[in-house]
C-alpha cells in the first residue's frame, strides 16, 4: 500500500519455482495487486535458482527451500512498512511450502492459505498414488525442466544473466531420476509431508481445493488432523485459484482470503467462526464430457462426518448381504482411456469420459436404482479380498453413476500396489494362489446420485496411462468385497454462499497465439493404442516489459 511507511501493514508471502515475471503474471496481476489495496504488503519470490533468483534448485521442497522463505520474511518484518505480522499462501507448489514452513514456527507467521495442496508426498502427490506410479510422474518431471531450464531477464539481474543461466543449466537436476529411486514411502518422502507430524502446524490454515483436480484430499486430511482453526472450501474446480477457476462457479476467492487474513495477521473478527468447517460443493449428476465449463449443484456446510453405509459386492452386484462369489479380472492394458489428467489445468479435453469402454475391461458390480436422492460426501472404501496369479499386481477401483441415459460417470477412483497392501514402507513380493484382505480408499467427493441412478464399483488391474503398468499383468480373483460409503443427510437447496469474484485489473498482454488442447486416440490392427495430446499453452508478449 502506499501508506504503508506511514501505517505498516502484515505481509503475504507466495513463493515459487515458475518466474513471476512471466511465468505466473497472468494469476499474480489479478491477485497480488488486490490484496495490497487491501492492506497488505504482498511479496512474490522466485525461488532460489529459478526465475530472476540467483543460485541453484536440486529438488522439490529442500530445507534451503523453506529457510529462504524464512529468511525473505525476517527481512521483509525490519522494513518501515512492516508490522512484522505475516502469513503465507500459494497454490500447488506454493500451497505445499506454505504448510511446510508454517510446521517450522517461524517467527511472525499467523496464518497460511494453502490451494490444491497435500499432507503426504508419497500417497496423495503427483509421483505415487496407492503405490502404483502415477503417469504424471514422468509428465511432470519434464515440465519442470522445462520451467526450470528458463533464463532470468537481463533487465533485473544485468549482465550477470548469462552466468545465472548456465550455471543453472549445467547443474539442472533430472527430478525423474530421484524419484523413481523412491518407489516406497521412505524418508525422503517423508520430508515435507506435514501428515507426519500434524501438531508441528499451530496457526489457522485455510485449504482450498477442486473436485477436478488431483489434489482433492488434503481439505478434509487438513481439518481432521490440525489443532486449532482450520477451515476448508473446495469447489468444482480444475486445478487453478478459485477466482477464476472453472468448472463454474467460480467464487470471490480474495474476498475470503481477505477475510482469513483479516482475522489472524490484523485481529480483526471477520466472522471465521460462522463458517461451517467444510464449505463444499455438492456436486449433480451430468452427463461425462471430457470438457464442461459449468458444473450444476449447490453449496453445503459441513461440521460432522457423513454416516458410513455398507453394501457388499457379488454375483448379482452391490447388495445388502454377503454372499459367496468369484469373479477373475485382468484387464488390457488400454483399460483407463476414460481416466481424465491428474490434474487438469488447461481448460481443455482433461475430464473423465464416458466411463463405460473402462468398464468393459473391469470387474463391475452394480447397485439397485435409487429410490432418493443420495448425497455422498467423502472418501468411499471397498474392502476386497483377492488371489493374486503373479508376485505383482495392481487395483484401480472406481465408484461411477449409472444414468438413466446409458452412460457411466465417474465419481471417484482410488489405486492400490498389491505389494503394498500391508505397508508402503515395506512392500513385499505376493505369493501367487494366496488370498490377501485390501483396503482401497478412493479419492474425497461430494456428489449426488439421484433417484433412479444406480452405483457402480469398477475394478480394474490397468488404468494406463494414469498409473505405470505392472509388470506382470496377471491378474486377480477377487472372492469378497464391501463398498463403504459415506452418505450425508440430503440437502435441499444451498447452505452456504460465495460473492461472486473480484480482482485486479488484468494482466496487459498482447495475445499472439491462443491456447489450444486436442487429444486423439488412434487404434491400429495390430491393436496397437496410441494417445496424443497436443498442448499448446498459446503465446503472449507482455505489454509493459516485452517478454
Amino acid at each position: 500500500p502506499e501508506d504503508a511507511e506511514d501505517s505498516p501493514v502484515p505481509a503475504i508471502l507466495e513463493h515459487l519455482p515458475y518466474r513471476k515475471r512471466d511465468g505466473t503474471i497472468a494469476r499474480d496481476q489479478l491477485t497480488h495487486p488486490y490484496l495490497a489495496g487491501h492492506g497488505y504488503a504482498c511479496i512474490r519470490v522466485d525461488m532460489r535458482g529459478n526465475g530472476d533468483s540467483q543460485g541453484l534448485m536440486h529438488d522439490e521442497y529442500e530445507r534451503q527451500e523453506w529457510d529462504d522463505a524464512i529468511a525473505v520474511m525476517a527481512w521483509v518484518a525490519e522494513q518501515p512498512w512492516s508490522t512484522g505480522t505475516w502469513g503465507m499462501m500459494g497454490i500447488s507448489w506454493g500451497g505445499f511450502n506454505s504448510l511446510q514452513v508454517a510446521a517450522l514456527r517461524p517467527e511472525g507467521l499467523k496464518a497460511v492459505i494453502s490451494i490444491c495442496t497435500t499432507v503426504d508426498r508419497y500417497t496423495d502427490d503427483i509421483h505415487y498414488k496407492g503405490g502404483c506410479m502415477l503417469g504424471e510422474n514422468l509428465g511432470w518431471a519434464a515440465q519442470m525442466l522445462a520451467y526450470s531450464s528458463r533464463p532470468p531477464d537481463p533487465e533485473v539481474v544485468g549482465d550477470d544473466w548469462r552466468a545465472m543461466w548456465l550455471e543453472r543449466l549445467e547443474a539442472q537436476p533430472f527430478l525423474l531420476e530421484t524419484w523413481l529411486g523412491h518407489q516406497r514411502k521412505d524418508d525422503y518422502w517423508k520430508h515435507g509431508s506435514v501428515s507426519e507430524d500434524f501438531s508441528a502446524i499451530q496457526v489457522p490454515v485455510l485449504a482450498v481445493g477442486g473436485w477436478h483436480d488431483g489434489y482433492r484430499n488434503a481439505p478434509a486430511a487438513l481439518v481432521e488432523g490440525l489443532n486449532g482453526e482450520t477451515r476448508a472450501i473446495v469447489g468444482p474446480w480444475i486445478h487453478k485459484y478459485p477466482h477464476f477457476a472453472k468448472p463454474e462457479p467460480a467464487i470471490g476467492f480474495l474476498q475470503e482470503a481477505l477475510r482469513w487474513w483479516d482475522q489472524w495477521l490484523k485481529g480483526i473478527d471477520a466472522g471465521i467462526g460462522m463458517n461451517a468447517t467444510e464449505r463444499l460443493w455438492l456436486m449433480d449428476s451430468i452427463a461425462p464430457e471430457r470438457w464442461i465449463d459449468d458444473r450444476p449443484g449447490r453449496w453445503i456446510s459441513v461440521d460432522q462426518p457423513s454416516e458410513e453405509q455398507g453394501l457388499y459386492l457379488g454375483e448379482d452386484g452391490l447388495q445388502t448381504t454377503e454372499v459367496p462369489f468369484s469373479v477373475t479380472v485382468a484387464s488390457p492394458q488400454t483399460c483407463g482411456d476414460g481416466a481424465g489428467e491428474f490434474f487438469p489445468f488447461a481448460f481443455g479435453p482433461e475430464l473423465p469420459a464416458d466411463q463405460t469402454g473402462d468398464d468393459a475391461m473391469s470387474a463391475v458390480f452394480d447397485g439397485s436404482a435409487m429410490k432418493r436422492d443420495t448425497d455422498i460426501v467423502g472418501a468411499p472404501r471397498v474392502r476386497l479380498t483377492v488371489t493374486p496369479k503373479g508376485m505383482s499386481g495392481h487395483l484401480a477401483v472406481r465408484l461411477c453413476d449409472l444414468r438413466p441415459d446409458g452412460t457411466s460417470a465417474w465419481i471417484s477412483h482410488g489405486f492400490l500396489n498389491l505389494q503394498h497392501h500391508t505397508s508402503h514402507e515395506t512392500p513385499e513380493a505376493l505369493d501367487p494362489g494366496k488370498a490377501i484382505d485390501v483396503e482401497v480408499t478412493l479419492d474425497q467427493c461430494a456428489y449426488r446420485l439421484p433417484v433412479g441412478h444406480r452405483l457402480r464399483v469398477a475394478v480394474s488391474t490397468a488404468y494406463w496411462p494414469f498409473i505405470w503398468p505392472d509388470a506382470e499383468a496377471a491378474g486377480v480373483d477377487i472372492t469378497a468385497g464391501l463398498l463403504v460409503l459415506p452418505v450425508r443427510p440430503t440437502a435441499t437447496g444451498d447452505e452456504t454462499a460465495f460473492a461472486a469474484p473480484e480482482g485486479a485489473a488484468p494482466w496487459d498482454a498482447e495475445t499472439l497465439r491462443a491456447p489450444s488442447m486436442t487429444r486423439h486416440v488412434q487404434e491400429t490392427d495390430d491393436g496397437t493404442r496410441t494417445i496424443r495430446i497436443d498442448t499448446d499453452t498459446g503465446a503472449f508478449r507482455d505489454r509493459a516489459h516485452g517478454l
